[in-house]
């Protein structure tokens, strides 16, 4: 009985510690100290058992929010066996996010199906359908990028680069001697700086790095920063501070983000700064980008009325420098998850996102605009850009060669790092479809062979046409090529077509109809003919008359079709009139039979003989002093267009 208390006692104690660090975990979760809390979570959920979804969710964002999505996954895995397709998108993202972590996507993808499946959302279906197809065949494509981790990055958070003319500004939080001062409670780092460094234009390495605009620095984050095509106005973004030096929070205690603007001198001095008139103490503004013209200011908000998380957002920049609304770019762009880190260049749109089909963590997207504030499919870059880790803030320069981009990917060298890149041009490539059917019956062949070559020769691609004739060929742009179709045992052909220019163009309806030998062939044992009519001349003459002319070119129809076809022709009468006399005819009419086929452009050496038998190989018994039929004599009246080589 004692012992019996004893364990009483100590489930009893057990118990009320987990409570009491679950308590101070919570506690620590919303002053947004993660990192502690996610420790807490830890040991007092290894004493818990069957936690809340409440608990399991602050318990996985705690190790998410900071990176630590393999951990997190323990905790959304136990949420979403509890809740299935009841779960919120947002945290069916997180789950899904953290299984990537661990490069399980094949899970991941079966998790997603059934999630979507449930929800019996056909549009949203479609879309994830269209961009894991994507991203399958993005996977089997040569690589445009060449990436490279600089020597810059240090052990903390180093990201959000910006082309400053030949420079470049980027956040960091590498200044250890903030380690006297407050830390960000988030992660546990000195708040983040802008920095400004040297660019080596040969291998994108940055040099030389100096605090930037240091006087106009807060005790808190000033990150990620944008500049005006003159380099005479700065974007960035900056906790909500009054004098620079007190945070102001909203009505929870919250502490946002909001952006400022100054102008810059020659000397790199920063005028007064400005709050956009869509900042917020509610919410956050951040991640600004300009674009080519300075015409249009993007930047990511949590702003209420979004599609979800943090969203992508334009205002115009008028000619006096007037900032206009804030325009939520629609669904197309943004999602249920998390968009970020805009760029926009030369009418394409780049951006930051775990809610569209990926690699894992944030991945990076273009798309291009079509007009009028339309965005085409956003597409993954693939890696090497992105990785099953958050790939964010890309930007490319304006010939779309280079750029920079961060990752806190694994083999890093801290927390967040940035990358330099090179690119090559994408290859453009454009699309040729058809149908392959037989020419006789005008039904599809399956199984037949499009191959494509350039003009001389040289092999580029094939296809094999499906069950239903269908073939497409993928070939390089602007040139002509050969496009040719074939089958064993049916006739080949051939079509020369001329390619545009456009990456992704279709040329349809390039279609062939091939010739069956057998069609052509009439076969007796082990002795194959071209199958034509009975051939006829005029009394006593070997000329080619047009009825024999249309029979004739059947024969010369086929010797095309199957150009090593070679033959002997064979010619034959009945049994009326005298022997010499018949040999003779015949052999005239063969002769003449073959340089009409001649005459047509085949060749003389693939006839291999052209003779004439007159009544010596009768069919039938019609000989000499034999009464018979019209139609009796007629089958003996005869010319033969023997195969002897295919």
């Amino acid at each position: 009985m004692k012992k019996f208390y004893i364990i009483i006692a100590c489930l009893v104690i057990s118990v009320a510690s987990a409570q009491s660090k679950l308590k101070r975990a919570e506690k620590l979760y919303k002053q947004y100290s993660f990192t502690e809390a996610a420790k807490l979570y830890d040991e007092a959920l290894a004493e818990k058992e069957n936690p809340g979804a409440d608990i399991l969710k602050m318990a996985g964002d705690s190790h998410y929010n900071v990176g630590q999505k393999k951990e997190a996954l323990k905790y959304y895995q136990m949420l979403y066996d509890i809740q299935g397709s009841t779960l919120s998108n947002d945290y069916f993202i997180k789950y899904t996010e953290s299984v990537k972590a661990t490069l399980d996507y094949a899970k991941a993808d079966k998790v997603t199906k059934e999630y979507l499946a449930a929800k019996n959302d056909n549009a949203v279906m479609a879309k994830y359908a269209l961009q894991k197809k994507q991203m399958d065949s993005l996977a089997k494509e040569k690589p445009l990028y060449t990436v490279k981790q600089l020597d810059v990055n240090s052990s903390k958070s180093d990201f959000g680069t910006a082309f400053y003319g030949q420079k470049i500004v980027f956040a960091s939080a590498k200044d250890t001697t903030k380690y006297n001062e407050k830390l960000y409670n988030w992660n546990q780092q000195p708040f983040l700086d802008l920095y400004v460094a040297e660019r080596n234009v040969n291998d994108g390495t940055l040099l030389n790095v100096q605090p930037f605009l240091p006087n106009a620095m807060t005790k808190y984050h000033d990150a990620t920063a944008a500049f005006s095509p003159d380099l005479k106005t700065v974007y960035y973004t900056r906790n909500i501070v009054k004098d620079n030096k007190k945070l102001v929070n909203d009505k929870t205690g919250t502490n946002q983000f909001k952006i400022v603007r100054g102008a810059l001198s020659e000397d790199g001095k920063l005028g007064k700064l400005e709050d956009m008139q869509f900042n917020n103490n509610a919410y956050s503004t951040g991640h600004p980008a300009v674009s080519n013209d300075g015409k249009w200011l993007f930047f990511a908000s949590d702003m209420p009325g979004g599609q979800g998380g943090s969203d992508i957002y334009v205002a115009e920049v008028d000619p006096a420098g007037t900032v206009g609304p804030a325009k939520n770019l629609g669904p197309m762009i943004n999602t249920a998850g998390e968009e970020m880190f805009p760029s926009f260049n030369n009418g394409v749109l780049y951006f930051a996102s775990d809610g569209h089909f990926g690699w894992g963590g944030l991945d990076v997207y273009e798309s291009k605009m079509t007009g009028d504030w339309n965005f085409s499919e956003p597409r993954n870059l693939g890696a090497p850009i992105n990785s099953n880790k958050d790939d964010f803030a890309y930007i490319v320069d304006t010939e779309d060669k280079y750029g920079y981009f961060s990752s806190n990917r694994e083999m890093g060298k801290g927390d967040d790092d940035i990358y330099f890149f090179t690119k090559v041009k994408p290859p453009c490539d454009e699309l040729v479809s058809g149908k392959v059917t037989n020419a006789k019956s005008k039904l599809a062949i399956a199984g037949a062979t499009v191959s494509v070559t350039d003009l001389m020769d040289t092999a580029i691609t094939s296809a094999t046409t499906d069950g239903n004739g269908d073939y497409v060929v993928t070939v390089p742009c602007g040139k002509t090529y050969k496009i040719a179709a074939t089958k064993a045992n049916h006739s080949r052909e051939e079509k020369q077509l001329e390619i545009g220019k456009k990456n992704g163009n279709q040329t349809k309806d390039v279609n062939f109809e091939l010739t069956n030998y057998d069609d052509l062939i009439t076969k007796k044992g082990d002795v194959e003919k071209i199958t034509v009519n009975p051939i006829y001349f005029e009394y006593n003459k070997w000329n080619i008359t047009d009825l024999a002319a249309v029979e004739l070119d059947k024969v010369v129809f086929a010797m095309t079709k199957f150009p090593h076809l070679k033959i002997k022709i064979e010619s034959h009468t009945d049994s009326r009139g005298k022997d010499a006399y018949n040999l003779k005819l015949s052999d005239s009419r063969a002769k003449s039979t073959r340089d009409y086929i001649i005459s047509k452009g085949i060749d003389a050496s693939r006839i291999d003989s052209a003779i004439g038998y007159g009544e010596s190989r009768l069919t039938n018994r019609c000989k000499n002093g034999v009464k018979c039929t019209e139609a009796e004599h007629l089958a003996n009246r005869r010319s033969d267009f023997i195969v002897i080589d295919k």
